[in-house]
């Protein structure tokens, strides 16, 4: 799903460095887990940038495929269930202490099988690791706050959606964040994405219909947006859990 005018505006300077104190500006960790910079997935982490900064947060703009992030497990970052205190691959290291340095997270991405793309996948499996995400009588990432921005080709009216929201919470919520300690953690789904409307009919088969286009293109992607960034907002608005 791409939108060939949209490019990511988000350049701001990585901040890697310890959470937040109050004489700091809070640290926002957005993560992109889209192959494409010119697609729609980055210009919604894009928004999202933006709408962190004008709310105060400095920005940490991690964009996997750009970074090169390999998603596939190695043993150097397989979990060891009697050492909790294993000391993962150097790459695996530096973005735990990304996510841990984060007061908010926003993580943007195409939504595949209802799902998560396999990039971003791999990402969960090595950095969300044993004794660093879970594992601990005190987990380390309580009092964060985690947004998950799914985009998705599907009509906001077709049937798929509720059942695709339900997973992807169940996923996401419930078996990453949850189990992580984190307990602000919420699903923006965005159906809508692809400029020709996607829908299953009653036999099951995809119905792909003509793409918008002109005035009609224009006003829907700005309410995409506005949706997106509402998602952004209510996720800031909510209190925020002491660790």
């Amino acid at each position: 799903m791409t939108q060939s005018a949209a490019t990511t505006t988000a350049t701001a300077e990585l901040t890697t460095t310890g959470s937040s104190t109050a004489d700091s500006a809070p640290t926002a960790l957005v993560v992109l887990g889209h192959h494409r910079a010119d697609s729609l997935s980055a210009h919604i982490a894009g928004r999202a940038v933006d709408r962190l900064t004008a709310a105060g947060y400095a920005i940490d703009f991690l964009d996997l495929h750009a970074e090169n992030f390999d998603p596939r497990m190695t043993v150097a970052d397989q979990p060891e269930w009697g050492n909790r205190d294993k000391v993962y691959s150097p790459t695996a290291e530096a973005h735990m202490r990304r996510v841990l340095a984060a007061d908010v997270i926003v993580v943007v991405f195409p939504v595949y099988w209802q799902s998560v793309p396999a990039m971003l996948k791999g990402w969960i499996d090595a950095v969300w690791n044993y004794g660093f995400a879970y594992g601990r009588s005190k987990p380390r990432l309580a009092g964060k706050r985690i947004l998950w921005l799914g985009l998705a080709g599907a009509t906001a009216g077709d049937a798929i959606v509720p059942g695709m929201q339900q997973l992807l919470e169940a996923q996401l919520n419930v078996g990453l964040a949850e189990y992580a300690g984190i307990a602000i953690s919420r699903v923006g789904l965005l159906p809508d994405a692809e400029e020709q409307p996607q829908s299953i009919d009653a036999e099951g088969n995809l119905v792909i219909g003509e793409a918008i286009s002109g005035d009609a293109r224009t006003t829907h992607y700005a309410a995409f947006e506005a949706k997106a960034e509402a998602f952004v907002d209510d996720l800031l608005a909510l209190d925020l859990v002491n660790a």
